[in-house]
């Protein structure tokens, strides 16, 4: 048997009992000698280490799209996950932070992706008139997704005023205000809204009131708009990985002397400024040529530029007939391309029992080792009637919002996509969470 003093011991219990809340404290009847106790083995907390990103915040639309399901094994896995454990992990990707119900691309709409286990955040680059980068879907979207017809002093500088509708012609309301239109100053001065606008209206009032049924404004009062370098400050703070999209300028280039390119990398530098490592950073774009210029001129960011494939817009494009989409997926991994970023609809078709599998685009481009994001889940309101754009080649067997899981399933087992960019990120986490995916790191 092993003694040691008293003294020794006190100072074992003091050690012990300051240890974490949940430490079981034992009580036994020890042996004393003159002035040597027996030693009593008390367990200690083990402290487990656990991946940056947990105790992430889902809410109840997620149980909500199982409880839809029809009976099957992937629902009853799903349902085996209700209590977690939930996690961030880059295979969610926020699509401009959580518009279902925030004004996107606004710092509310951030932070509650990055709170939805989103492990990727989105913010769409475009200028201000005085060449600043800012956060926005597109250049001129400032008439449906902010206030701007609100203040008249902004409004009197939109490209298009705001036009009423005439019920008598039946022409619709108009207005055109651009990111290009105002300073950097005076867009901060604006409050983002969900983006809407009732062309029926005849005032500007009721022209802002164009929210669709199925999304919200209980959370859109006062969306704090964002240039680019705040949003990648936010983003280093939420501890979450970045993914611009340079858009398409919707005004002549050079603007203001700022050229194509020079608009393209200044979009990188200003990642490099502020420190933020390459491998955190996910570049897009639409335009082909912006993807082969950051490959071929920033080869820390080369590997994982993100080629946004809009080509499913061009007449006569069939994802399972590769004749219909130029050029081919083996020509763009030749030039350097690494990921490509179709629509859901263009990767997914239906076989001769009904189910859901790979189309020949989402074949091709894995065979040719491309890597692949799917855009964007929870865009679409409810499913029960088809899904509607996003899920145009699976129609046929899409009946009901629990099918989403669906779609999320044969997109990450079948097809094989390394995210999945979604307007609610919580239902994307909630998969990859019960699916033990790699956390984000």
């Amino acid at each position: 048997m092993k003694h040691t003093p008293i003294l020794a011991r006190c100072l074992l219990l003091i050690t012990l009992t300051g240890c974490a809340d949940d430490t079981e404290i034992v009580e036994k009847e020890v042996v004393v000698s003159n002035t040597e106790v027996e030693i009593v083995k008390v367990p200690t907390p083990v402290i487990v280490e656990v991946a940056q990103g947990t105790n992430i915040q889902l809410g109840a639309r997620p149980d909500y799209l199982i409880d839809d399901m029809t009976t099957s094994a992937l629902k009853t896995k799903l349902e085996s996950c209700k209590d977690g454990p939930f996690y961030r992990t880059d295979f969610s990707i926020g699509h401009r932070g959580a518009p279902m119900q925030y004004p996107e691309h606004t710092q509310e709409s951030y932070i509650a992706a990055a709170r939805m286990g989103a492990g990727i955040v989105e913010c769409d680059v475009t200028f201000t008139n005085d060449k600043e980068l800012v956060c926005r879907h597109s250049q001129c979207d400032l008439h449906t997704t902010t206030n701007i017809l609100a203040i008249p002093e902004l409004a009197a500088k939109c490209s298009v005023p705001f036009t009423p509708a005439d019920p008598n012609s039946g022409t619709p309301a108009t207005a055109k205000c651009c990111t290009s239109d105002i300073s950097l100053a005076e867009f901060l001065t604006l409050e983002g809204k969900m983006d809407g606008a009732n062309t029926n209206a005849t005032n500007v009032s009721d022209y802002m009131q164009g929210t669709p049924s199925w999304r919200t404004d209980l959370y859109a009062t006062s969306g704090t708009l964002m240039t680019h370098k705040q949003s990648i400050a936010l983003f280093k703070e939420l501890g979450v990985k970045m993914t611009p999209e340079l858009k398409s300028p919707q005004v002549s280039m050079p603007f203001n002397g700022m050229t194509q390119t020079q608009y393209a990398q200044k979009m990188l530098d200003e990642y490099t400024q502020m420190e933020v490592p390459a491998n955190h950073v996910y570049p897009q774009s639409f335009n082909l040529a912006d993807v082969e210029y950051w490959i071929n001129t920033n080869p820390e960011f080369a590997t994982q530029s993100v080629y946004l494939d809009g080509r499913d817009s061009n007449a006569g494009f069939d994802p399972n007939n590769a004749a219909t989409w130029q050029p081919s997926m083996a020509e763009l991994a030749t030039d350097g391309v690494k990921i490509i970023a179709p629509p859901i609809w263009v990767l997914l078709t239906i076989d001769n029992d009904n189910n859901i599998v790979p189309s020949q685009y989402a074949i091709d481009a894995k065979a040719a080792g491309l890597n692949i994001i799917a855009w964007s889940l929870e865009r679409s309101g409810p499913l029960n009637k088809g899904g509607g754009y996003y899920y145009q080649s699976i129609s046929d067997v899409i009946d009901n919002d629990g099918d989403m899981f669906t779609v999320v399933d044969v997109l990450a087992q079948e097809v094989g996509v390394m995210g999945i960019f979604s307007d609610w990120p919580a239902t994307v986490s909630y998969y990859a969470s019960c699916n033990k995916m790699p956390a984000s790191i």
